[in-house]
């Protein structure tokens, strides 16, 4: 009867083996169907986002080359950028791109490929000024104890609620140095990445915006237009020279000197522009003023150089900004050192030059440079004018992308001699 139950008891173990076999071969067939279906997923999704960026790398390329054209003035529409079957560096990706439309409606559609996996993106993009932020730098932005910086718009003088931001494109400490008392009626940014409580030096000033980390902008270079080579200096010593559009033209320096009296150089009669190859010298008590009726354009070459009590000004500051422009142009280190007696109105784009500005009042305009410190005995009022006013033939302005979205390619041009006809949402480009 013993050995009988033993038997039957032996019998009985081996189906739940067997079951307990079929469950654990069950469970390791499910995990390896998954682990699979997931290093499939894993693969198909990198590929996909590779494919994206490499759409996103022929935006930037479509991007780059719109603003390459904008550098020959005047402006030429001509043949706008194109590309089938790009290959990207050290990778498998290629991309493909075409820029459609005219001026103030272009389109950049561009797609990437990596393996099976495509994407397409689109953006719009547009025009942005140089002057879009009041004060811009490279390096280091210092402003003086009690300085207020706000806002107003030349073309309404109504508007009060101007929207304004300040910054540089430095994450290293100190860039941006708030003294005691000054005001930002608006944001303070730096670089993207930079620890804001070292990159930004508070002494115990009130920002009524943001202090944040901003995104990186494109400062292009600046050529001077063609112009009438002089051959020759402007010079006023102890005189005062007049200059009118027709004098326009390269000169080889300004050299404004004391002799008895100041020398005074006089911009009349109209928009004047010169390029200066040398140095900009103004000695004391020497100006250079821009009179009701006219605008200066200097592109500079060299460095300028204000003795006390000299100045670089308007007759009778006016709101507009625009009305005195200088240009930094040379091709190594440069310093303005620009000053004025009472308040200054005007624009300086210096992205490559160390810039001091000294003034005997309030300051109206706007200032991009490499490292600028404001040393005015009044406070700096931007211009919100000087963002809308830009066109393709302004210097230094430059295309920025407006708005971008990602859809699905209904086409990619797998051909290098193919006409690139995206089809994307059902909408033929």
């Amino acid at each position: 009867m013993t050995k009988l139950l033993q038997t039957k008891r032996c019998g009985s173990a081996i189906p739940l083996v067997v079951v307990a076999i079929i469950v654990l071969l069950a469970m390791g067939v499910g995990l390896l169907s998954l682990g699979f279906n997931g290093r499939v997923y894993t693969a198909r999704n990198a590929s996909g986002i590779k494919a994206r960026c490499a759409a996103d790398a022929g935006l930037a390329m479509a991007l780059y080359e719109m603003n390459q054209k904008l550098q020959v003035k005047p402006y030429n529409e001509g043949i706008l950028p194109h590309a089938i079957e790009v290959k990207l560096p050290y990778s498998d990706q290629v991309c493909s791109y075409k820029v459609t439309g005219n001026l103030g409606s272009y389109v950049i559609t561009s797609f990437g490929r990596s393996g099976q996996a495509q994407r397409a993106v689109r953006a719009t993009i547009g025009l942005q000024s140089p002057f879009n932020d009041a004060i811009l730098t490279k390096e280091s932005l210092i402003l003086k104890s009690g300085t207020t910086i706000d806002g107003y718009n030349s073309d309404d003088l109504t508007e009060t609620d101007i929207e304004l931001s300040i910054g540089s494109q430095s994450a290293a400490k100190d860039s941006v140095v708030l003294n005691s008392g000054v005001t930002v009626e608006g944001d303070v940014f730096v670089a993207p990445g930079a620890d804001l409580d070292t990159a930004i030096k508070d002494l115990g000033a009130t920002v009524t915006g943001d202090k944040h980390t901003g995104e990186q902008v494109t400062l292009p270079p600046v050529t001077a237009p063609p112009l009438p080579n002089k051959a020759t200096d402007i010079s006023a010593k102890g005189a005062t020279v007049t200059i009118t559009p027709a004098n326009n033209g390269i000169y080889t320096a300004i050299d404004l000197r004391t002799a008895g009296h100041p020398g005074i150089l006089e911009i009349s009669g109209g928009d004047v522009v010169l390029h200066v190859t040398g140095d900009i010298n103004l000695g004391q008590d020497c100006e250079i003023v821009v009179k009701n009726d006219a605008t200066l354009k200097i592109y500079s070459d060299g460095d300028i150089v204000c003795a006390n009590g000299s100045s670089i000004n308007t007759e009778a500051p006016p709101e507009a900004a625009a009305t005195l422009q200088l240009f930094a142009t040379g091709t190594e280190a440069q310093f303005f050192d620009v000053k004025a007696k009472s308040e200054w109105t005007g624009t300086i784009y210096a992205p490559d030059a160390d810039v001091d500005l000294y003034a005997g009042g309030d300051v109206y305009g706007s200032i991009v440079a490499h490292d600028f410190e404001f040393k005015a005995g009044g406070d700096f009022h931007y211009d919100k004018a000087l963002k809308k006013k830009n066109t393709v033939n302004d210097d230094a302005v430059f295309f920025v992308v407006n708005r971008w979205y990602e859809s699905p390619p209904f086409y990619y041009p797998h051909s290098k001699t193919a006409e690139i006809m995206p089809v994307i949402q059902g909408e033929s480009l």
